[in-house]
């Protein structure tokens, strides 16, 4: 038998939780549908399903069966979309992950606009604030605030460096004092991201080289919307994105300390396995994120 018939029969079963349903939904006698299962199963020697009277289900061989195909057979979509459309428009399914520390304050926005442009993608995102493996995990493509790795074997498309500043508010400085050099910084309070309080420190770069200054937060958060409304209310000194405190720096709600020492950037990256680099929906969003943040 096709073995794409075998495939295809056996995820519309599992989208459908039955054979009857799956043979309405593409034309197929029941009886064809469950034939090509059972083939798919015997070949690979497996039991991929769960059945009972009134419905069927993937098992655990099923799941990890169901996921890779389901993958496999949105790719082919897309690629014979692509070769037929007089247009290259990007088709089907793509699943992003970014995280939070970016996601919470510009990134969802991003998404709402490429949706609207092209709206025959669909997009699955999550937020999450850890090294996420796309290839291992079954994305398309991730978003990261990083030091680039030049031994990653991913394609690793930079976009924008990102600058930090070490800022607090007026009333903190006005209670607390404004710190003269970074080794002040260990009497006063501070709020940081999970990442760095992880590490332990706060690395700066200043005149004479880098400077670590151990953390001890009064607010360790994963997400910059937290320690921008602390830093904001007057709860202590952050590091914050310069794109995430414009606002704030202009009207005068945070202020910019110890200009003459620098944290060091990070850049955003869109990062994607290698066998996505000829997916148009890969490539438009790449190309959409780059533009919009670089406009």
């Amino acid at each position: 038998m096709d073995r794409f018939a075998e495939i295809r029969a056996f995820v519309d079963v599992v989208d459908a939780g039955s054979f009857s349903a799956a043979a309405r939904a593409t034309g197929q006698s029941r009886s064809a549908v469950n034939r090509l299962v059972i083939s798919l199963e015997e070949r690979l020697g497996v039991q991929l399903l769960h059945r009972t009277t009134r419905s069927v289900s993937a098992n655990s061989n099923g799941h990890a069966l169901y996921q890779r195909s389901k993958r496999l057979l949105e790719d082919l979509e897309e690629i014979e979309h692509a070769v037929s459309s007089t247009r290259r428009e990007p088709f089907g399914l793509l699943r992003i992950s970014a995280p939070h520390s970016f996601g919470e304050l510009d990134f969802s926005k991003i998404v709402a606009a490429f949706l609207k442009r092209y709206p025959m993608v669909t997009i699955d995102l999550s937020f999450e604030n850890r090294l996420v493996d796309p290839i291992a995990e079954g994305y398309d493509i991730v978003i990261r605030v990083s030091e680039p790795d030049e031994q990653t074997m991913l394609v690793d498309h930079r976009v924008l460096s990102l600058d930090y500043v070490l800022c607090a508010s007026p009333e903190y400085l006005e209670q607390h004092g404004a710190p003269t050099t970074v080794e002040d910084l260990r009497s006063h309070r501070l709020l940081s991201l999970h990442q760095a309080t992880q590490s332990g420190y706060w690395t700066f770069l200043g005149p004479d080289g880098p400077i670590r200054v151990p953390l001890r937060p009064v607010l360790s958060a994963n997400g910059l919307d937290a320690l921008l409304t602390a830093a904001t209310s007057g709860l202590g000194i952050s590091v914050l994105p310069e794109y995430a405190i414009r606002s704030e720096l202009k009207s005068g709600s945070l202020r910019a300390l110890l200009g003459e020492y620098r944290f060091p950037s990070r850049m955003l990256q869109v990062v994607y396995p290698p066998a996505r680099h000829l997916s148009a929906k890969v490539q438009m969003f790449t190309d959409f994120v780059d533009a919009w943040c670089n406009e």
